[in-house]
């Protein structure tokens, strides 16, 4: 079932960056005649509006993202758009031309293919460009929070890479709950955190980092990791010895490690790992609790529409070099009809 069935059936081909090795961005490649997907059972094919960049993306491109696909691949995950076909076994399928977010292979196109199960309308008045980052950035972020990180009102959060778009959707939360907000980030995006109410912004690079959050609050109940290599050994030394939580979704400065005898004899906390597709696929009620809780924050009004940069398709291989460098913040996403 698709809208306007004849029309899509002359659009057979469609526009797509193509990630042709898996030696970085700089082989993703523009295509025009890559075949337009077919949903199926229990997906839905989408016309793309905006598709969301992120890390993991840069990764991918480099194959060291776990379970990504291999080369060559239709680059992207997460997007948001139109309902324009419904692939079989759908139950209490959306209508279309519903609105939706959510993710799936090949999001860098204009047209992908989404698990039913996992895609999120649109909130009415949005864009699909304002509402990228509701099944991914705040999912994630949320998951680190409650069911993860235990988060309680009072305590104190440290939010490493707060001006990327999993760390604001953080800041934004923690505070929501109630927590005081330590966060790190690079002195050229400082003002950009400072703006969602965070006092306490500090210099990720800085030697003293560990000395410096100690100075502030004595420790820290919870800390959202996704660095890795820069940042890992202070997320130790700072987090309060059992009862503090380390929840970990990624390593963008590279691998970490901690021994059972750190965890023994040094730093006696807990450590959590994240993946948010993995708990999507491994835990389905616990994530679409995740989504009707998120769904609450927007009738709230503590999760507003998105801005995310958005840039036409073929500038995707240099915004996610400029990802690698560090040289984003906040949400940046590829319009495919652009």
């Amino acid at each position: 079932m698709e809208i306007n069935e004849q029309r899509h059936t002359a659009e057979q081909t469609v526009r797509a960056l193509v990630q042709m090795s898996h030696r970085g961005p700089r082989d993703l490649a523009l295509t025009t005649d890559q075949r337009r997907p077919t949903p199926g059972p229990g997906e839905y094919l989408i016309r793309v509006g905006a598709a969301g960049v992120n890390f993991a993306d840069v990764m991918q491109t480099h194959g060291t993202y776990g379970g990504g696909p291999r080369a060559p691949y239709v680059a992207g995950f997460e997007a948001a758009g139109e309902i324009v076909g419904v692939g079989p076994g759908v139950e209490s399928p959306l209508p279309l031309g519903t609105h939706v977010v959510g993710t799936g292979p090949g999001a860098f196109a204009q047209y992908m293919t989404m698990s039913a199960p996992g895609v999120l309308p649109v909130p009415s008045g949005w864009s699909d460009a304002e509402a990228l980052g509701l099944v991914l950035n705040w999912a994630t972020a949320l998951a680190a929070l409650k069911p993860l990180g235990e988060v309680k009102a009072g305590e104190t959060v440290l939010v490493h890479a707060a001006a990327g778009g999993v760390g604001q959707a953080a800041v934004r939360l923690a505070r929501h709950f109630g927590a005081r907000v330590i966060a790190t980030a690079s002195p050229a995006k400082h003002d950009a955190v400072e703006a969602l109410g965070v006092g306490d912004v500090l210099d990720s690079r800085r030697p003293d980092l560990a000395e410096e959050i100690t100075r502030l609050v004595g420790g820290v109940d919870l800390v959202l990791e996704s660095v890795g290599q820069d940042t890992f050994s202070t997320s130790l030394s700072v987090t309060k010895p059992f009862t503090g939580r380390i929840v970990v979704f990624g390593a963008a400065s590279g691998e970490a490690t901690v021994t059972t005898h750190d965890l023994v004899f040094t730093h006696q906390v807990q450590i959590k790992g994240l993946h948010i597709g993995a708990l999507a696929a491994a835990a389905p009620s616990l994530y679409r609790s995740l989504l009707a809780e998120i769904e609450a924050l927007i009738a709230l009004g503590v999760y507003p529409p998105g801005a995310p940069h958005v840039h036409p398709l073929a500038e995707g291989p240099a915004v996610l070099r400029q990802l690698e460098a560090g040289q984003t913040f906040g949400k940046h996403a590829l319009d495919p009809w652009r």
